[in-house]
């Protein structure tokens, strides 16, 4: 889910920073593209995958 929301933010600041865009300084293409690095760090981390579910596996048959 972090990799998608990094995928949207790097969209946003890349069409911010073609249309020249006049933004506040918070939503900056520069300050947009270093909050998609932190999620896609967060992502390739692995926060935010949830919890896998533990089955039985394959066990030794009787």
């Amino acid at each position: 889910m972090l990799g998608i929301a990094a995928a949207v933010l790097f969209i946003v600041a890349f069409l911010i920073h073609v249309t020249e865009t006049s933004t506040d300084v918070v939503f900056g293409p520069t300050s947009l593209m270093l909050l998609g690095l932190a999620f896609l760090a967060l992502h390739l981390a692995g926060v935010g995958t949830g919890w896998a579910a533990r089955g039985r596996g394959r066990g030794r048959r009787r």
